[in-house]
């Protein structure tokens, strides 16, 4: 896998706004997108006096729609709130609209990134995230997770400052374990 570059970050709330300046500034390429114009704006007026900060190469730019987003992107990751509706929706729009390379990346702490992953045409190029707060990352590797594109997220992580981990994804085979007893 090439090395990860542009980064389309979905979600203009606080986490979403926060990731993607840490990504402009350790100079990557960033598409801040949110449907909400006013989450955009924040993003712009929080941003302006930031902008000359940027390490070389980092760019912060702003759409409005989730294809603009992701039409060159390497990796995109969303900021929608962890829920299964949600994450399916956006899962499901990501993998219909990004370029067949980009690496689908998910904040989640209680839905199996294995499952979500299934539900695509990119299931090897799918990665969740226990966390993204402090310095400390655990990166939830799906059962069908390409280890180049581990690789891949692993760096871009390091290269953001984070401490990253991979940890492998016990959300689905806890669920069944307990549909099982539960039968």
């Amino acid at each position: 896998m090439d090395p990860i570059r542009t980064i389309a970050v979905i979600g203009a709330g606080t986490a979403g706004r926060a990731f993607a300046l840490r990504c402009a500034r350790a100079g990557f390429a960033v598409v801040l997108e949110d449907v909400m114009p006013e989450k955009l704006r924040r993003a712009q007026d929080e941003y302006g006096e930031q902008m000359g900060k940027l390490s070389p190469g980092g760019s912060l730019s702003f759409s409005m729609t989730v294809e603009e987003a992701v039409h060159g992107a390497d990796i995109a990751i969303d900021f929608v709130p962890d829920e299964l509706e949600s994450k399916l929706e956006i899962f499901s729009m990501l993998d219909r609209m990004a370029p067949p390379r980009t690496v689908l990346c998910t904040p989640t702490e209680a839905l199996s990134i294995t499952d979500l992953a299934s539900c695509t045409y990119r299931a090897e190029r799918c990665v969740g995230v226990s966390t993204l707060l402090g310095e400390r990352v655990d990166l939830i590797r799906s059962h069908y997770l390409a280890a180049d594109v581990a690789d891949a997220v692993k760096h871009f992580m390091e290269t953001l400052g984070f401490s990253a981990t991979f940890v492998d994804d016990a959300v689905a085979p806890m669920l069944m374990k307990n549909l099982g007893s539960n039968a």
